[in-house]
């Protein structure tokens, strides 16, 4: 019986310590998603790279192997920036499995924990070092974090720091990293401008992109609800009693995030929520609760998206349509992971098509528009009344009839461009005076 071709496909074949594979055996991760068949190698040989997939590729192993066999041959340090507290905290956890039986330590800054545990954690002298911007600035600014030993920089999720004007921290945080050092960058989109940007952190960085940037994951199905503002809680009930599963439910404001979970309660559903305004301790109550089941709808803001990772979603329901069309392919990725099939509904009001079309154009598919019969309501085209995004019936084309009174219309004879060449009129006359006699004659028009 031959092995070679599972061996092919297995971490065996990327250049990872022994230690480090029996691990990764143990904790039963038998075969390397794309981004981690191209990019684990790239980052075992020192080397700067950009890495772009799909939310829910395996982002975090694809950077953290890595690192932590870089950092056992360098003895440096490692340095993880990402936007949001709970990205953060699920890559300490996942880091925390692969490394802890190696004795890998390490230090999580992020806002709305206590300082004082932090700046113990760092005084333990950690390995890796993972947090958001302005903590890191925090503890900078405190000196009570030292980066000049760091060997290893991850940026993690950088177009939506730099979409979230974390720029001006991150050159901040940089500065105190030491030039001669490997730098890692990953996403699910990476436009131009800020390839552009982040290549200046970077020496001659390898680009892995296993899909094209905005690539929304191919076992999703994807559907979009034009419904009035005042409909969409109701229709959203109907598509809770339709799919059984776990949902998350995505708003665009926190206070929206409050009033929609509150409503999914009345309605006899489990519902928690996820935003800016709860305490990190409720953050993670909430979404540990929703991991286990105690909770089966999530209400989300797009600040938190990035840090869910759960298994088993079965339904994304988009209750607000994002303003960045980037979000949407983050948003969705919650769905549909590792392989696994998973559902994305969309709500958007009438007047919402321009921002519709934003997210076609990003991902380059039309979003399919289904209807439920109490609550649909009809798309507006160019967001004016009226105009149904639905392909109009065949119409007569317009008779135009020439305006009377000459070529522009009108009740005076003028003569235009249009006119030139054409014969003039035999009955037109020019009435002219003669200031020497006093009087006046006719000529007829040239």
């Amino acid at each position: 019986m031959t092995t070679t071709e599972p061996e092919k496909n297995s971490f065996y074949n990327l250049g990872i310590a022994p230690k480090l594979l029996e691990i990764l055996d143990r904790l039963n991760f038998k075969i390397p998603t794309p981004i981690q068949t191209k990019s684990i190698p790239i980052g075992l040989e020192g080397k700067d790279m950009m890495g772009i997939a799909q939310t829910g590729t395996g982002k975090t192993l694809a950077f953290g192997i890595p690192m932590i066999q870089r950092l056992a041959l360098t003895k440096k340090r490692g340095l993880v920036i990402l936007p949001t507290r709970e990205l953060a905290l699920q890559v300490e956890e996942t880091i925390y499995k692969i490394g802890n039986s190696l004795g890998v330590k390490t230090a999580v800054l992020i806002g709305g924990a206590p300082m004082n545990k932090q700046i113990s954690a760092l005084k333990r002298n950690p390995h890796i070092v993972i947090g958001t911007p302005g903590r890191l600035n925090d503890h900078l600014q405190q000196k009570t974090l030292e980066l000049s030993k760091v060997g290893v920089l991850i940026l993690d999720e950088a177009d939506r720091m730099l979409d979230m004007g974390f720029l001006g921290q991150i050159e901040r945080i940089v500065k105190h990293v030491p030039q001669d050092r490997q730098t890692l960058l990953f996403s699910a989109t990476m436009p131009e401008e800020i390839i552009k940007l982040a290549s200046s952190y970077m020496k001659l960085p390898i680009r892995v992109e296993i899909e094209r940037p905005g690539t929304a994951a191919a076992d999703i199905k994807q559907e979009l609800f034009f419904v009035k503002k005042e409909n969409k809680i109701n229709l959203l009930q109907k598509m809770l009693n339709e799919y059984k599963g776990s949902a998350l439910v995505f708003s665009r404001t926190k206070h929206g995030a409050s009033k929609i979970s509150k409503a999914l309660r009345g309605a006899g559903f489990s519902s928690t929520e996820i935003h800016s305004n709860r305490s990190l301790p409720q953050r993670r109550a909430a979404l540990d609760g929703f991991k286990a089941g105690k909770f089966r709808v999530l209400v989300a803001t797009d600040i938190a998206a990035r840090g869910i990772d759960v298994k088993g979603i079965q339904l994304v329901l988009n209750f607000d349509i994002p303003e960045n069309p980037g979000d949407y392919v983050h948003r969705i990725g919650r769905t549909g992971r590792a392989g696994m099939s998973g559902n994305a509904i969309t709500f958007a009001t009438p007047d919402q098509t321009a921002d519709v079309r934003d997210i076609e154009r990003l991902i380059r598919t039309t979003l399919p528009v289904s209807k439920h019969s109490e609550f649909s309501a009809p798309a507006e085209l160019g967001n004016k009344p009226g105009r149904s995004r639905e392909a109009r019936p065949n119409r007569e084309p317009r008779q135009y009839r020439k305006p009377q009174g000459g070529s522009f219309g009108g009740s005076k004879p003028r003569r235009g461009r249009f006119d030139r060449g054409r014969p003039p009129r035999a009955d037109k006359k020019r009435t002219f005076i003669d200031f020497r006699s006093g009087g006046s004659f006719t000529k007829p028009s040239k």
